[in-house]
């Protein structure tokens, strides 16, 4: 079952802000070398749950999230201050999202130049340029939200963090050689 209101954010007058450096290639050679945002929506009840997370595609574990009942720059603050305090030293890497507001926002790129990160963005109107945070989104959706019901927005966040640290920690995945994201990082870093 798959139904869902799709998150719009506002545009406006979208201009040459970044390119799009990964053109498509959603794979990378080490952690933290390549990484892509976006966010997405859930109706519980009568509210809204916005979610905005990190994912590096070494492994395509969610390394940092944030989720409020609005989309608005406090919750992009939390989720870059998650990501910069597991950063590791002398990391580089490529940050990917589409062109949404927030991406524009000349805190989000002053932020993202500070601590040496390079924006990359999506072409305007193809989502397909950031698939692998649509495919997580996908999961994420039919595996934990589709068919459930929420009494609270408080039991639906919970649920959340829950499934973010299964996808993280327990779920495997073939394409990580039936490891978990952080199964895999662990055991990549080893050798």
């Amino acid at each position: 079952m798959r139904k869902n209101e799709k998150y719009h954010s506002y545009k406006g007058e979208v201009g040459k802000i970044a390119d799009n450096l990964l053109s498509r290639d959603f794979t990378a050679s080490k952690p933290f070398e390549k990484l892509t945002t976006d966010v997405t929506q859930f109706k519980v009840g009568n509210e809204k749950v916005y979610l905005s997370p990190v994912m590096d595609l070494y492994n395509r574990e969610i390394i940092s999230y944030s989720v409020s009942i609005h989309p608005d720059l406090e919750q992009i603050r939390e989720m870059l201050e998650g990501l910069t305090n597991k950063l590791p030293n002398g990391a580089t890497p490529i940050f990917h999202s589409d062109q949404g507001w927030q991406y524009q926002h000349a805190e989000y790129q002053r932020y993202l130049k500070e601590h040496n990160i390079t924006q990359s963005m999506s072409r305007k109107g193809n989502c397909m340029d950031n698939g692998a945070m649509e495919n997580f989104f996908g999961r994420l959706k039919v595996e934990m939200f589709y068919g459930e019901k929420f009494e609270t927005v408080d039991e639906f966040v919970h649920r959340l963090r829950e499934y973010i640290d299964y996808w993280n920690n327990d779920r495997i995945s073939l394409k990580l050689k039936g490891m978990s994201p952080v199964q895999y990082r662990t055991h990549c870093q080893t050798f």
